[in-house]
C-alpha cells in the first residue's frame, strides 16, 4: 500500500468512527413513538406575548410564567438589547418587547437589566421605530395609541375569488395570523393594567412622539399610496361607513373558528394561535370557552420548561426533523429495514393529511396527500416537508409496503399539482406572489406572500430524480427554466428558507443533478466554483444571517456543523466528492464533533422571513453533517 493509500485508509476509518457515534447518538434520541423532535430556537418576542397574552386574560395561574424572566435575562446582550439571532448586534422590537413583558412581570425600570435595555431602544429611535406587530401589541394595553396601527379593513374577507386580492393572495401564515387581526383591530381593545406602560422608551417623551404611519421617500410610490388609503379606511370607519361590517366580522370568527386543528392548534404557528386568541377575547368568549381552552392548551405544547426557566417556540418540527433524521441515517449506511427507520416510516404515514386545506382554493385539481410540519396542522400541508418525506419513504422498507408505495404515490402526484405558473414551488400556495402586498403598512417585514423560490424548486426536482417518478418533461423543463432565471450574477441561489446562498446553491444543485442535468454545464459548475470560493480556512463553510441584507456577506460567515454539510452536499451531487476542498471539509465535521457523538451551534442557519425572523434549529447540526458524511463515505449522491 502507498502512502497515500495508507493515508487514504485512514481518513476513511475516521469518517466511519464519527458515522457510527452519530448514528449512535441519533438512535439513542428517537421517541418511542418514532418520531425525532428537537427544539426550534427564535428570538424572545414570541415569549413576551405569550406573557401579554395570559395578563390579558388573566390565565396566569399553573403556567410558569415566574421563569419567564430568567429566560429574558439569560439572552440579554451586554450592549442591553436581545437579538433576532446570535451576534447580531441587537435589534429594536425584540428588545422592545422583551423590556414591556419583564415590566409586566414585575421589574422595575430601575433595575440595572432595564436601565441598559431602554437606553439601546432609546438609542435607537425609540418605540414609534418599531414595527408594527410591536406596536400592536403595545396598544393592547394602551401603551400605544390605536391611531398608529393600520387599518385593517373587515370586508377583505367578502371579496370574491376573482377580486385581484382576497385573503388568499396573503401567504398562509399572514392569512391565519391576520383574519383573527381583522377582529381585534375592529374592537381596537385596551386592556389597560395599573401603572403598566412604557412611556420612558419614547424618544422626548410620549406627549411629543410621532404615531403616523412611516412614508417612502418620494411622493407618488406604492407605499405612499397605501399609507394615504390607510387615512381614508380610518375615517370611513370614524364615520361608520365600512361596507358589510358586521358581516366581514362574522365571517372572520366562523373563518378562525373552522381553522382550528381538533387539538386545538392554529396553522401551527404561535402567531396564528395568540391572535385567534385574542380574537376571541375580544368577542367576548370566556376562557372556559372550549375553544379558548384547547387553543391555550396548544400554546402551552409549544413551550420548553427547565428547572428555573420557561419559554415558547415559534413552532414544531417533528414530522421536518423525522424525514431528515431517516434520510441521514440511510445516507450513514442504516438498513432500509432497521427497526428504528421501520418506526419512523410508519409514524411518517400516519401523520399524512388527506383532507383538502387552504392550498385548494388555488389549486382546484390537487388531490389531498401532504405532509404539515407539526404534530397537527391539517389545513396547511408544505411542498418541502412532503418532498422530504417522500425521499424518506423511499428510502425505506416497511411491513406494509402497499400502504408505503400507495402514500408516497398520492403525496408525488399532491406537489406536482403545486407547481406554480413560474415553473417553480412555493412552500404552502400556488402563485401566491402578489408583490404589492408587501407595500401595505401592515406588512412592514415584507412577508406577505409565498413565491416560488429556488430552494424549494431544487428540492422537489431532488425528490423527483430519487424516486424516480416519471413526471411530465413539460413540469421539469420549467422547472429548469425558473432555476435559470433565478441564478444570481455570482452564479449561485439564494436560500429563502436556510442561511442563504449556501443553502439554496446546494439544494439547487442536488436538484439539477438527480434530475438529470449534466454537473459539467458551465451554470452548474458556476454554482460549485462559487461553493469552492467560498470555504473557510478552517475547512467549513459558514454564512451569516445579515447576508440577506448585505452581498457583500453572501457566503461569508464562521463555520458551522450545518453550512459546512450543505456546502458538501452541493458538492459531492455535484461529482466533486474526490476534491481537496470536500476532502477539508469532512475533515472539519470529524474534528468538530463532540465526544457523544453529536456537534455544536450556535449559530442561527434557519430562516423564517428574511431580514426578520430566523431559526437555530437543533438537529440541523445532527442530520445533515450525517447526510455529508455518509455520502463522501460510501461516495453516492
Amino acid at each position: 500500500m502507498s502512502f497515500a493509500q495508507a493515508m487514504l485508509a485512514t481518513e476513511k476509518e475516521a469518517v466511519k468512527k464519527t458515522l457510527d457515534q452519530a448514528v449512535e447518538y441519533m438512535l439513542s434520541i428517537q421517541h418511542p413513538d418514532g418520531y425525532w423532535w428537537a427544539e426550534l430556537e427564535a428570538n424572545v418576542t414570541l415569549t413576551a406575548e405569550y406573557v401579554m397574552l395570559h395578563r390579558i386574560l388573566g390565565t396566569e395561574a399553573g403556567r410558569p410564567l415566574h421563569k419567564v424572566a430568567k429566560y429574558f435575562l439569560d439572552h440579554q446582550r451586554e450592549h442591553g438589547g436581545w437579538e433576532l439571532f446570535w451576534g447580531d448586534g441587537g435589534e429594536l422590537s425584540t428588545t422592545v418587547e422583551a423590556y414591556f413583558a419583564l415590566k409586566m412581570l414585575g421589574y422595575s425600570p430601575d433595575h440595572p437589566s432595564m436601565q441598559a435595555a431602554r437606553k439601546f431602544v432609546l438609542a435607537r429611535g425609540g418605540i414609534t421605530k418599531c414595527r408594527i406587530f410591536t406596536k400592536l401589541h403595545l396598544a393592547l394595553f394602551g401603551a400605544y395609541p390605536w391611531e398608529g396601527i393600520p387599518a385593517l379593513p373587515p370586508w377583505i374577507m367578502e371579496l370574491p375569488e376573482w377580486f385581484p386580492f382576497t385573503i388568499y393572495e396573503m401567504a398562509s401564515w399572514a392569512r391565519s395570523s391576520t383574519v383573527p387581526l381583522l377582529i381585534v383591530c375592529d374592537k381596537k381593545p385596551v386592556w389597560a393594567q395599573d401603572g403598566l406602560n412604557v412611556d420612558e422608551l419614547y424618544v422626548g417623551g410620549r406627549e411629543n412622539a410621532d404615531f403616523s404611519l412611516p412614508k417612502d421617500d418620494g411622493i407618488f410610490t406604492i407605499g405612499n399610496i397605501f399609507v394615504g388609503l390607510d387615512k381614508v379606511f380610518k375615517l370611513a370607519d370614524k364615520m361608520g361607513l365600512v361596507p358589510f361590517k358586521e358581516k366581514s366580522l362574522k365571517h372572520a370568527e366562523t373563518w378562525v373558528l373552522e381553522h382550528q386543528d381538533e387539538p386545538g392548534d392554529w396553522a401551527g404557528i404561535i402567531p396564528a394561535m395568540l391572535n385567534s386568541l385574542l380574537a376571541f377575547h375580544s368577542l367576548g368568549y370566556p376562557t372556559t370557552h372550549d375553544v379558548v381552552v384547547r387553543g391555550l392548551s396548544a400554546i402551552d405544547r409549544f413551550g420548553i420548561e427547565t428547572e428555573d426557566s420557561f419559554h415558547i417556540q415559534p413552532c414544531v418540527s417533528p414530522v421536518w426533523d423525522t424525514g431528515l433524521m431517516v434520510i441521514g441515517l440511510r445516507d450513514a449506511g442504516l438498513p432500509a429495514d432497521h427497526p428504528a427507520l421501520v418506526k419512523a416510516g410508519e409514524w411518517l404515514i400516519s401523520k399524512q393529511i388527506h383532507r383538502k386545506g387552504d392550498w385548494a382554493i388555488k389549486n382546484k385539481t390537487g388531490q389531498p396527500g401532504g405532509w404539515a410540519f407539526e404534530f397537527y396542522n391539517d389545513f396547511y400541508p408544505d411542498v418541502d416537508d412532503t418532498a422530504v418525506i417522500i425521499m424518506a419513504l423511499h428510502r425505506v422498507k416497511l411491513p406494509d409496503e402497499k400502504k408505503r408505495l400507495e402514500s408516497i404515490r398520492i403525496a408525488t402526484e399532491w406537489v406536482l399539482s403545486m407547481q406554480c405558473k413560474k415553473g417553480g414551488w412555493a412552500a404552502f400556495d400556488v402563485d401566491n406572489d402578489l408583490d404589492l402586498l408587501n407595500q401595505i403598512p401592515y406588512g412592514d417585514l415584507k412577508a406577505m406572500i409565498d413565491p416560488c423560490t429556488a430552494d424549494l424548486t431544487g428540492r422537489v426536482l431532488e425528490m423527483l430524480g430519487r424516486t424516480g417518478y416519471k413526471a411530465d418533461k413539460a413540469v421539469i423543463d420549467r422547472a429548469i427554466a425558473f432555476l435559470h432565471k433565478e441564478i444570481e450574477p455570482e452564479g449561485c441561489w439564494f436560500g429563502r428558507w436556510g442561511v442563504n446562498y449556501i443553502y439554496g446553491t446546494s439544494g439547487v444543485i442536488n436538484g439539477l443533478v438527480h434530475i438529470g442535468v449534466d454537473p459539467r454545464e458551465a451554470y452548474v459548475m458556476s454554482a460549485i466554483q462559487w461553493l469552492y470560493a467560498h470555504q473557510n480556512e478552517d475547512g467549513g463553510w459558514g454564512e451569516t444571517c445579515d447576508s440577506y441584507k448585505d452581498r457583500t456577506l453572501m457566503g461569508e460567515g464562521v463555520s458551522t456543523a450545518s453550512q459546512t454539510a450543505w456546502a458538501l452536499l452541493g458538492l459531492i451531487a455535484g461529482g466533486e466528492g474526490h476534491s481537496d476542498a470536500v476532502r477539508r471539509g469532512v475533515e472539519y465535521l470529524v474534528k468538530t464533533q463532540q465526544s457523544e457523538g453529536n456537534w455544536n451551534e450556535a449559530e442561527f442557519t434557519g430562516t423564517g422571513f428574511p431580514c426578520h425572523f430566523y431559526i437555530n434549529y437543533h438537529y440541523y447540526r445532527y442530520y445533515f453533517p450525517l447526510m455529508a458524511l455518509g455520502r463522501y463515505y460510501h461516495q453516492t449522491r
